[in-house]
């Protein structure tokens, strides 16, 4: 039996989902939840936010999460846009690598250089804004679930215990995680390597225009600008032993980056250090249950490219619209389970692209003195060579090309049929999408058109913000019964609560909500001819598409989801049975 939210008969907890960590995953899923309207607890065990940064680099595919989150306007200022990466050997610059996204479009063609501390002041504002306050010096010492719900113990910081029975918990509580252990989650892979981090003034002569990678002959630093004139993040490869003490760090990184920039440069007193190892390792599942981990909880690994933050992140967007659309009764307990299928995956080549990037950048053989400069002098002068490099290094850190083709939620391009009227017949024929058009699994952001910043895809962006699923349905398809019509309206009837009906272009009687798309921009750089649809998840990822909106095809799309049907009668239950009635002359094909 189901409530009106959707969950089991029994008990009602106190709070619908418990979220442990309050760091930038924490925050994003406190945050998304939140405005899907459950009732989310926020705890940290620190006894108040952080003071200093690990993470600095926020990539594209994280920026466009944070404008569907509706916080980008105030996250952008916070940091500096960076749109090359500059390469050093031998005491001379090698190569310089441009930001070249012709391949992966994105609004936000550029990694924002911004400290932690700023991202995790940005997203408690937003959190705040939706009624949820994180709980500082409260820690979690253990937990119970049953089948339907989770007993959390926690622990105030002046000695008080407290038991919190949740619908779910949701560990983003990092490397160490309290979660992951309890829950018998094992992290798989090897230890790795010791580097440095600092947060130093520099006085130098390259400009803060770019993130630099600089070989001394022995060894690698990188050095990242921030938005603060004259401040920079360094890492360090092979710190030397006490190189975090007072005073040594400024002598070691001086002289370091001098011999590997080929100019004198004067490193201030650090505001940070850090001598860490880092290890390479990731759970094979991310959910036991009721309790679910993101993030650090679920995978560490090397800084070299930045990945950390950024994927934790999405996984909690990943993790949020689904566990609501759950717990509010929009779709069966199944769903949950594509988290692990979808994320797991993205960990593990995580895991395996930070593994290739930590060897880049420490670059310890000792053969790199002598051919790293010739290396690099190849692909500064072959011009395709260098663009193939841009595009590799840019793919690989941007998350842009991380797409969903093979889960279970995204259904093939099956081509479904057109009906054209002629002269009284009805001819069917197959038609694709246009061939640079997002398909299944793809991000729906990944369109080119003349018109980037024209009113309709502004509208769309817009949409897109919207916490429900999208139908967009392309204006001007009829066939029998004008189907396309007919199943928009009844899918925007039926389904209302968590999909969000539009149509691109025409007026009201060429379907519900209209989206303004006067000279087809949209439709064209979306590949939508007459009748088409689109269907794209919470995420900003497409779940299907065809070339006619039909109720069987919508049914195949939606089958995943196995949204409930708030019928009394079981034989009524099927997902799509209203859209049957809808158009009852529309044959199965």
């Amino acid at each position: 039996m189901v409530n009106p939210v959707g969950r089991p008969a029994g008990p009602t907890p106190s709070i619908q989902v418990l979220i442990v960590g309050a760091g930038p995953v924490g925050l994003t899923a406190a945050h998304e939840l939140a405005r899907r309207g459950l009732g989310v607890r926020l705890i940290d065990a620190a006894p108040g936010p952080a003071r200093t940064s690990r993470a600095v680099a926020t990539h594209p595919r994280t920026l466009e999460t944070y404008d569907q989150m509706g916080i980008v306007d105030d996250v952008l200022p916070r940091g500096r846009r960076n749109k090359a990466f500059t390469m050093y050997a031998g005491g001379r610059r090698r190569v310089r690598l441009r930001a070249d996204y012709a391949t992966m479009p994105t609004r936000y063609p550029y990694t924002l250089v911004i400290e932690q501390t700023e991202t995790e002041a940005a997203l408690r504002s937003a959190v705040a804004r939706l009624g949820v306050h994180v709980e500082w010096g409260v820690r979690l010492a253990d937990f119970t679930q049953d089948a339907d719900t989770v007993r959390a113990h926690l622990v105030h910081a002046d000695g008080r215990e407290e038991v919190c029975t949740a619908s779910w918990l949701v560990g983003c509580d990092g490397g160490h995680s309290t979660v992951r252990k309890r829950l018998g989650l094992e992290l798989v892979g090897e230890s790795s390597e010791t580097w440095m981090l600092a947060d130093v003034p520099v006085d130098t002569e390259v400009e803060p225009d770019s993130i630099y990678w600089t070989h001394t002959g022995g060894q690698a630093l990188m050095m990242v600008p921030y938005a603060r004139d004259g401040h920079w993040r360094i890492l360090d490869t092979v710190p030397t032993p006490g190189a975090d003490r007072p005073g040594r760090a400024q002598e070691l990184l001086s002289a370091k980056l001098s011999a590997g920039l080929g100019h004198r440069v004067r490193v201030g007193e650090p505001s940070w250090t850090s001598v860490f190892t880092f290890q390479q390792r990731m759970v094979e599942r991310m959910q036991g249950g009721r309790v679910l981990v993101a993030g650090d909880a679920a995978h560490v690994h090397s800084p070299a490219s930045g990945q950390g933050m950024n994927t934790g992140i999405q996984e909690a967007y990943n993790l949020a619209w689904k566990l609501a659309m759950v717990e509010q009764g929009h779709a069966g307990a199944e769903l949950l389970k594509t988290y692990s299928e979808e994320r797991v995956p993205v960990g593990a080549a995580l895991l395996g692209s930070t593994r290739t990037a930590t060897t880049l950048v420490q670059l310890k053989n000792a053969l790199a003195g002598v051919v790293l400069p010739i290396a690099l002098h190849v692909v500064n002068t072959v011009r395709p060579l260098r663009r193939a490099v841009q595009r590799k290094v840019l793919g690989g850190m941007s998350g842009l090309k991380i797409g969903y083709g093979a889960s279970s939620l995204t259904t093939a391009d099956s081509r479904t049929f057109t009906y054209l009227a002629d002269a009284g017949s009805v001819l069917m024929s197959a038609r694709k999408p246009a061939p640079q058009a997002p398909g299944p699994g793809d991000r729906a952001t990944a369109v080119r058109t003349p018109d980037a910043l024209g009113p309709a895809l502004r509208a769309f962006y817009a949409e897109l913000r919207d916490p429900r699923w999208t139908l967009l349905l392309a204006a001007g398809g009829h066939g029998p019964g004008d189907v396309p019509v007919g199943v928009a309206v009844t899918a925007a009837a039926q389904y209302g609560e968590w999909l969000s009906v539009r149509t691109a272009g025409g007026s009201g009687p060429d379907g519900p909500a209209p989206l303004a798309d006067p000279d087809r921009h949209l439709r064209t750089a979306l590949g939508l001819l007459p009748g088409a649809w689109i269907l794209v998840r919470p995420d900003g990822y497409v779940a299907a598409r065809g070339s006619l909106l039909s109720r069987p095809a919508l049914r195949r799309a939606l089958a995943p989801l196995a949204p409930p049907v708030p019928l009394a009668d079981e034989a009524r239950r099927e997902p799509g049975l209203l859209l049957r009635a809808a158009t009852p002359d529309l044959e199965e094909h």
